[in-house]
């Protein structure tokens, strides 16, 4: 799934460890806030570029981890 450009919320809620309801949430307050910047959204889905800035701080974290041994 890493090559895709959205994250579904399964993916979320395993990512982060957390139920999928409240993978939603998270997902809903995400998408309000691209939006807000003119961005257009799917429900359920989010950029998985824009995840991994807002959670890790950059926009490969995991992509780097993973390329480094160390998930």
């Amino acid at each position: 799934m890493a090559g895709e450009i959205f994250m579904r919320v399964n993916e979320v809620a395993e990512e982060l460890g957390v139920s999928v309801p409240y993978a939603y949430k998270l997902i809903r307050e995400l998408n309000e806030e691209l939006r807000k910047t003119g961005c257009i959204t799917i429900a359920g889905r989010i950029d998985r570029k824009f995840f991994h800035e807002k959670f890790y701080g950059t926009r490969e974290a995991k992509e780097s981890r993973e390329s480094n041994g160390s998930v």
